[in-house]
């Protein structure tokens, strides 16, 4: 699979809207782990890694930021900046969260449980091992 945004339902109601995410009706894996990111001070960058196994699902709950997505090749930039919209990062992507507005909030799901050995945290390994 590649990345891709996926819309989430939105229900609206004057009280506040809701949306929510399943599996497998909106993701394509089944959640082992949950995390979020907050507090990022301005200019800071998080992640700047890839997974040899995990699938991610990223959401801006709050805020705005974007992520950027290395296939090995190229750089592909998306911007995340509504609740009901969320990003879909399969296994082997280099990934970055860049440009956090003031209290954003990101929401981070993956199929695996943290396992430091899937970590690809060298941008050149990456390369060789995607090519």
């Amino acid at each position: 699979m590649n990345p891709k945004i996926i819309n989430l339902p939105k229900i609206l109601d004057k009280r506040g809207n809701l949306s929510f995410f399943e599996h497998s009706n909106q993701l394509p894996f089944a959640i082992a782990r949950t995390y979020w990111i907050y507090d990022v001070p301005g200019g800071e960058i998080r992640g700047g890694h890839a997974f040899k196994e995990q699938q991610e699902f990223i959401i801006a709950l709050s805020g705005s930021f974007d992520v950027i997505l290395n296939n090995g090749k190229k750089d592909e930039l998306f911007s995340l900046n509504r609740s009901y919209k969320g990003l879909y990062v399969p296994k082997m992507y280099w990934r970055s969260l860049e440009n956090f507005s003031t209290n954003s909030l990101a929401l981070i799901v993956s199929d695996k449980l943290y396992d430091a050995t899937d970590y690809i945290r060298d941008f050149e390994q990456f390369k060789f091992l995607k090519n």
